[in-house]
């Protein structure tokens, strides 16, 4: 049975301020959210939406370290990019705080306090590894090692990104200190830990008994977890940046990220409402929602309800709709390899187009399975859908307007059965975006809003206006107002999704307030007002701009190559004679042509001071045949002839093979004769 409340409360996974957002951020948490708070204010309802960069944990000082600043530098950059890109998205949180504010400081000192006085927390001794030369104990992402289960070399303490196993730093085979190399040592420390096994009977009832409707990929997600059992988590780490651990004996530890962080929710409400921070978060008649990606799912679901349950005074999410990842151009977004594309940067680049980016995110929400983001979709939906159908429509319908009545709205007769229809079926429309926002399915939402415009289009080609103005003029002023009536109904159904459109639509129809329940009506504008000149709602993408992005993304994806290149191993030793069997020679290429049917195949002809020979070399792909004539080579003048697709080849030519695997022909610094032997 549903439940009955006075308000909602959303919150929004907080970034890393580490680095800027990505759009894997937007679809997968906030768009999602932003639509969601909008919908519920269009219906009047009591919101509040809160957001906020997470401002500590060890990813944050890895940076730092790796710049030669402070935390606090990097917290400071990244925390007005992030709030200052989200801002011009659109992204309509009433709070946008930081984990580093002194309301945040002590807000969370208070919770661990009154959890620890309470005897909540569970305190013991562990062996964790710590680097003797820096003098601290070390983070899990600040020691790497060979992973035991695929034996990639570079794995993380608490991850191998190679195979994707989550560890422990003691796990790891060979561990080194990612401060100063140093291999590690085992040393006692002592943390207090949330017995989360406490809470795990009440969690089963909460979740698997009482919230069924909750999403298949959360439920699933938490069944799993509570079916292996829960286990006492940390909730402090031997850090020297973050929250102060506030009990005695405790001098160089701060509160664990994920302990630290949900509680940035609260200390941002504070900040937000003041002293009226408690009906949000305490008061029954509250509805709590956390949006957040997959990757937090367990801390939303299972760990940050421990904490409240623990506390005792606190309201418990009462839905948790959680994204999966989104991919770019088929391959997993990457902030490390820089594959990704950036909200700043989009923001620079496609000034204006804020709308475009929240409608392609929408439309491909990866709400419960992981979905892709490319160019050329984004181009085509750009071009087909907002351009072709639903600023088509408005275009339509407001130019016709100009052109017979000056602007003026005229007065609707009586309307016949074709109106009607069309009404119907533009309120079922309306009625199924509705159904669809309530249980989280933002991206049928969005196809039921820009239906709206489907059937504007339809109903527009199908009456024909422009071929009764002259022979039933009475009949095009009702066609003509019931087209901007359903303009006006787009300006409301698309504002969660599109505020910037609607808010543009807005004043071209001289609409000063839009409400949910307006939705479905069709005297919105009054006949006899005056709108606006026609505008464009959106322009057409040319090729050339999606062309650009794509070069962008190849470039990093070369630079990444470029980065992580490191040599082949070295083959094994050979004594000094068997070098000395090889006949390594300088020649100089005559004539150079494809091998036919061979793709890979260039035939040289080459003067190797001895009446010349031929060679077959796989390098087709990485040189044109006519800029190799004349170049010196280095070749192997004592293989053994073989035949490559019918031709005799008489030697190997010498390439070397760069980082991104292509192959460079090998060539003396200067020219010699041919023939010279290389040695």
């Amino acid at each position: 049975m549903e439940k009955n409340f006075k308000r909602t409360l959303i919150t929004s996974a907080l970034p890393y301020a580490n680095g800027p957002v990505h759009i894997g951020h937007l679809a997968g948490v906030y768009v999602p959210a932003d639509i969601y708070a909008r919908y519920l204010r269009l219906k009047g309802e009591e919101v509040m939406f809160v957001g906020g960069s997470d401002e500590h944990g060890v990813p944050i000082t890895i940076k730092a370290k790796a710049e030669g600043v402070t935390p606090q530098d990097i917290v400071d950059r990244y925390h007005n990019i992030i709030k200052d890109s989200f801002a011009e998205l659109g992204i309509s949180f009433d709070v946008y705080g930081r984990t580093t504010s002194e309301t945040h400081r002590k807000t969370a000192s208070e919770f661990f306090r009154r959890l620890y006085e309470k005897g909540e927390f569970v305190e013991k001794s562990s062996m964790q590894l710590y680097d003797e030369k820096a003098d601290q104990f070390l983070a899990d992402r600040y020691v790497t090692g060979t992973c035991p289960h695929c034996g990639n070399t570079n794995a993380y303490g608490d991850q191998c990104e190679a195979c994707g196993t989550s560890l422990n730093a003691t796990d790891l085979i060979d561990p080194r200190s990612a401060i100063t190399g140093n291999t590690p040592v085992l040393r006692e420390t002592k943390h207090w830990y949330l017995p989360l096994d406490k809470w795990e009977p009440r969690l089963r009832q909460w979740i698997l008994e009482e919230h069924k409707e909750w999403k298949p990929n959360v439920y699933g997600q938490c069944k799993s977890w509570l079916d292996m059992g829960l286990q006492p988590r940390a909730v402090s780490r031997d850090l020297d940046w973050g929250i102060p651990v506030p009990v005695e004996g405790a001098e160089g530890k701060v509160l664990y990220v994920w302990f630290d962080a949900p509680i940035g929710y609260i200390s941002n409400t504070i900040d937000c409402v003041g002293d009226d921070w408690e009906k949000w978060w305490k008061d029954p008649e509250t509805r709590m929602l956390h949006f957040i990606g997959k990757d937090n799912i367990v801390f939303h679901c299972i760990v940050f309800p421990s904490m409240l349950m623990a506390d005792g005074t606190y309201n418990l999410p009462e839905n948790v709709p959680a994204n999966e990842f989104l991919n770019l151009e088929d391959d997993k977004i990457s902030t490390s390899r820089n594959w990704a594309v950036w909200l700043h940067e989009y923001l620079r680049e496609l000034p204006g187009k804020q709308d475009v980016l929240r409608y392609v995110l929408t439309a491909n929400a990866p709400e419960t399975k992981d979905n892709n983001f490319t160019w050329k979709d984004f181009q085509a939906r750009n071009n087909s859908e907002l351009v072709a159908i639903l600023g088509n429509f408005v275009n339509r319908a407001t130019v016709l307007i100009h052109k017979y009545y000056e602007g003026s709205v005229p007065v609707a007769g009586e309307f016949n059965d074709a109106d009607l229809a069309a009404m119907n079926e533009i309120n079922a429309s309306i009625k199924a975006c509705a159904e669809n926002l309530d249980h989280f399915k933002f991206r049928e939402a969005l196809k039921d809003a820009m239906n709206v415009a489907r059937i504007g289009n339809k109903y527009l080609a199908d009456s024909e206006p422009w071929k009764l103005i002259k022979t039933d003029p009475d009949r095009v002023a009702t066609i003509l107002n019931l087209a901007v009536q359903i303009c006006a109904n787009l300006a409301i159904v698309c504002e969660p999704f599109m505020p910037f459109m609607s808010a543009s639509l807005c004043r071209q129809l001289g609409l000063d307030l839009i409400k949910w329940d307006m939705a479905g009506r069709f005297d919105l504008v009054q006949a006899g007002s005056v709108i606006a000149k026609p505008e464009l709602l959106f322009e057409k993408i040319e090729d050339s701009v999606v062309e650009e992005q794509v070069a962008k993304l190849q470039h990093a994806k070369e630079q990444n190559v470029l980065n992580s290149w490191k040599p082949e191993a070295v083959k094994p030793t050979v004594d000094f004679p068997t070098f000395e069997k090889l006949d390594i020679r300088v020649g100089t290429v005559l004539e150079c042509e494809k091998v036919p049917k061979a793709d890979k195949l260039l035939k040289f002809k080459i003067d190797d001071g001895m009446g010349g020979r031929t060679i077959v070399s796989g390098i087709a792909k990485y040189y044109n045949p006519e800029d190799l004539v004349g170049k010196q080579v280095l070749f192997i003048a004592n293989f053994e002839p073989r035949k490559l697709k019918g031709v005799l080849s008489e030697g190997m030519i010498l390439s070397a093979v760069d980082a991104d695997g292509s192959l460079v022909v090998a060539s003396p610094s200067r020219e010699v004769k041919s023939g010279a032997s290389v040695g």
